[in-house]
């Protein structure tokens, strides 16, 4: 029976549509990430999740790097990741009912028998067309293959979803020592670099402490309920939580008129 699988939609646009290319970028980011001074204390965190960014790998490529350089030193089995849906709205949240997800560097093994255990348990559909063209969720999918080549995914993708249900499924994937949890989101949109930082600020203060009143009140992410969730979510395990990377797009093009926000950070 031919396998069947979750296409990769991006490849090309928001990240290179071949394997070579893709690594070329995480040498660049590596190569930049070495350059950082870390302290010894820093460097032997295990973090349980990160939240990255999912825009272009020109754009936010290295802040998304710099989370996956940490959970690296985690080792999970299995990788769940969880975006916003920009393409399709549908009320609730979706899990990728397939056997692998597609990238350019080979297939990745989608674990299908935890999968369905977690569907049963928390009420999770399918939305077809939420998987089709979702680059949240599929960005990731090659950082997860480089540094994990061993691990299997689930893909989640919400639409129209409460931070609070997201939250308990979140905590409940995180009781599992075997899971690590990878947050998608970007920043503010499309603001001049001051109003962007000034918005953004309050994102980074309601992660660095775990503060869904920051959160509430001046933050603008595409994925403000998997934040959201992951801080209610944090607060419950226990865990704390480090900012990483934060830039705009500024950094890529220049142009400080018209940015968007990226930001990346780890709970261990």
């Amino acid at each position: 029976m031919p396998q069947s699988i979750r296409k990769a939609a991006v490849a090309g646009s928001f990240y290179p549509a071949k394997c070579q290319e893709i690594e070329v970028y995480f040498q660049q980011f590596n190569r930049e990430f070495n350059r950082i001074n870390i302290s010894k204390a820093l460097d032997s965190i295990k973090p349980r999740a990160i939240i990255v960014p999912h825009a272009g790998y020109i754009y936010s490529g290295f802040t998304a790097n710099f989370a996956y350089r940490f959970l690296n030193h985690s080792a999970p089995k299995r990788i769940i990741v969880i975006g916003p849906s920009h393409h399709y709205y549908f009320k609730g949240i979706s899990a990728s009912h397939f056997e692998s997800f597609q990238t350019p560097c080979g297939n990745i093994e989608i674990d299908t028998p935890y999968l369905f255990a977690l569907a049963k348990e928390f009420n999770i559909g399918f939305v077809p067309q939420a998987h089709k063209k979702e680059h949240s969720t599929e960005v990731q999918m090659p950082f997860i293959q480089h540094y994990f080549p061993l691990a299997k995914v689930i893909e989640l993708i919400y639409g129209d979803f409460s931070a609070d249900k997201l939250a308990i499924i979140v905590t409940a994937l995180l009781r599992n020592p075997d899971n690590a949890v990878v947050i998608s989101s970007d920043l503010s949109h499309f603001y001049t670099q001051k109003k962007a930082e000034k918005l953004d600020r309050h994102c980074l203060q309601a992660v660095a402490d775990l503060d869904v009143q920051e959160l509430k009140s001046g933050c603008e992410a595409c994925g403000f309920t998997g934040i959201e969730a992951m801080i209610i979510a944090a607060g419950k395990l226990g865990l704390h939580s480090k900012l990483l990377d934060y830039r705009t797009s500024k950094e890529s093009t220049g142009d400080s008129h018209s940015v968007v926000g990226y930001m990346s950070a780890m709970f261990y």
